[in-house]
């Protein structure tokens, strides 16, 4: 068979999926490794977790992927371990080990540093990272030993606890905003421990609403039937729940389903979530004005009869 057929022959599987992401590959590996395995013909991620890190990876199969940018944004969570006295090129233990020093802090004085870094913070971007400099990931500049400026931008640490410590390794949780930097925090503990530090393991624990409790190992999920793994996944509007509903009688779902606005009450102004006469998920629209629905993003369906 070709490859063309192969991909003729791809499945139209909608939904998201929690994969509890195994060490050792990186992001769009465990995405290739889920559209095989459910013969899906699409399917993406919410956002990268480095190779080394394990932990909650949403990936979203089919018409899921067109709502895949709400969970970019959404806040995470973390169990990290910042390896105390040791600096590497990476800012984690992947890297080549640039500097080593004893480690003289005691809890008391760890969680008095800790106090600096909650909040609202700016942290500067790893050269190690898929940030773009003239069409170029930063990553690739750094593996030719070439610095590029980066500006430092803001992010926010809502919670920043001490889960446990022994010396050298400070295990840490973490919640923050999207683009926090978990290895730069680190180093930046470690920097300002007098010590220096770097990222030892890392485990993502939440994204948005979903918890890792909630996902499957790529073990278990590659040793369930077909309808066993069709049944982990969660509906398309499983990433924009937080959106008001609205469900739309016959005429005007038909109509939204083609793209056209329509003249309806809204639950709220903004973005809402559309939803047929049967139930069945229609997309998102905005409430653009008094009475007025215009169609943002909509999924790949026939329009109702109405």
């Amino acid at each position: 068979m070709s490859a063309a057929q192969a991909r003729r022959r791809r499945e139209a599987i909608d939904g998201v999926l929690l994969l509890d992401k195994p060490a050792g590959i990186t992001s769009q590996s465990a995405v290739a490794r889920v559209k095989a395995l459910f013969n899906a013909a699409k399917a993406g991620h919410t956002g990268t977790l480095d190779p080394m890190a394990t932990g909650l990876l949403p990936i979203a199969l089919g018409e899921a992927t067109k709502f895949s940018s709400a969970l970019l944004d959404a806040p995470k969570a973390y169990l990290a371990t910042v390896r105390l006295g040791t600096t590497t090129t990476t800012g984690d233990l992947e890297g080549a080990v640039t500097g080593t020093s004893e480690v003289e802090a005691d809890r008391a004085r760890i969680e008095a540093v800790l106090t600096r870094f909650r909040g609202d913070i700016v942290q500067t971007p790893p050269m190690y990272s898929a940030l773009k400099h003239q069409g170029r990931p930063l990553y690739a500049y750094a593996r030719e030993g070439t610095d590029i400026e980066r500006t430092p931008r803001a992010v926010t640490i809502s919670a920043l606890e001490i889960e446990g410590w022994e010396a050298p390794d400070l295990r840490i949780a973490v919640k923050c905003s999207k683009g926090t930097y978990i290895r730069v925090l680190a180093e930046d503990i470690g920097g300002a421990l007098g010590c220096g530090g770097c990222l030892a393991a890392l485990r993502r624990t939440e994204v948005g609403r979903f918890g890792l409790g909630e996902a499957v190992s790529w073990d278990a999920l590659a040793s369930m039937t077909a309808v066993e793994r069709q049944a982990r996944l969660l509906g398309v509007d499983a990433m924009i729940a937080e959106l008001p509903a609205l469900r739309l009688d016959a005429h005007n779902a038909s109509r939204v389903a083609l793209g056209q606005a329509v003249e309806c009450p809204a639950p709220a102004d903004g973005l809402v979530r559309l939803y047929a006469p049967d139930g069945a998920f229609l997309g998102i629209g905005e409430a653009v004005s008094a009475g007025s629905l215009q169609p943002r993003r909509l999924v790949a369906t026939k329009a109702p009869n109405g």
